[in-house]
Formats: structure tokens, C-alpha cells, sequence
């Protein structure tokens, strides 16, 4: 699994290594620390390219982040396609839990699902807020899950 920086750069080091060094260095500066992680993705003919983020914001300081993307060929509906974005955010959170609570760093998992009944991803919604909440993790929705909304989103328009 390839991730990189926003700028471009290429993580070389797997991505718990890189986690780690980066609490660790932004720690050792005096950051508080909080991790979000999210996903969005957009079909675009017949694939459909994921982004999914980890963003580290450092209280009152701004924040960077890592981003890994991948396409599929699959074909989704749209409950389909928000489950999808969910689990590939749970993967990455369930894999740094070990990391983020020995240095004792929150972390929140955000969807790119609308709870406004009127958009389309709500359809998701109360799926992928009982598979977030029941892993342990704080969830987000939009118009507050801007590590996907945003920051995700970026990536794959």
C-alpha cells in the first residue's frame, strides 16, 4: 500500500513507521496532537478512484497529512460505494489504535455520507455510524467529517 505527503513526496517507510516518527517528532516540538481519518471517492466512467486520508492536526497549529489512492472497477450503487469509503477508513484506524493510544493521540474516523436526508449518501448513514461507534471510534458526518468531505476530496476530483 503506496501512501505519500499532500506536496507529493513518497512515504518510503510503511505508513505506521512514518505515523510513528511523525508523533513523535511533532510531539518532541510540543503539539497536541489529533488524527482523523476518512475517505471519499468519485466515479469517473467506469472506475471509481478512492482517496483515503490521515490527517494530523496539531491543536491551534494546522495539520498535514498522508494520503494512500486507489481505483476500483467495481461497479457500486451508492450505499455500496459509502460502506466501501467506511471500511477503508476503519482499516487504517483499526491499524494505528495500537500506535495513537501508546502516545496517547485521539483519533476520530469521518464519513463522507450527508445527514441531510435530502443528498443521496444519506442512504448510508445510520449503517455507517453503527459500524464506526460499534469499532470504538468517534464519528464524524458531514457537514463535520472534513478529513473525507474536504481533505479526501481534494484528491480524487
Amino acid at each position: 500500500m503506496s501512501w505519500r505527503k499532500f506536496n507529493g513526496e513518497i512515504i518510503h517507510l510503511p505508513i505506521l513507521d512514518e505515523v510513528e516518527y511523525a508523533i513523535e517528532r511533532e510531539s518532541s516540538l510540543g503539539f497536541k496532537l489529533k488524527v482523523c481519518v476518512g475517505t471519499d471517492s468519485q466515479v469517473k466512467g467506469e472506475t471509481i478512484d478512492f482517496a483515503t486520508v490521515i490527517v494530523f492536526l496539531r491543536e491551534h497549529h494546522g495539520g498535514f497529512m498522508y494520503i494512500h489512492q486507489e481505483r476500483s472497477m467495481k461497479k457500486m450503487g451508492i450505499r455500496e460505494r459509502m460502506l466501501t469509503e467506511v471500511q477503508k477508513s476503519i482499516d487504517i484506524a483499526y491499524a494505528l489504535c495500537p500506535l495513537l493510544e501508546l502516545h496517547d493521540v485521539d483519533m476520530e474516523v469521518h464519513a463522507d455520507i450527508n445527514t441531510n436526508p435530502h443528498f443521496k449518501s444519506n442512504i448510508a448513514l445510520h449503517e455507517a455510524m453503527g459500524y464506526i461507534l460499534s469499532m470504538g471510534f468517534v464519528f464524524r458526518a458531514k457537514p463535520e467529517a472534513f478529513a473525507s468531505s474536504n481533505c479526501a476530496n481534494k484528491i480524487v476530483q
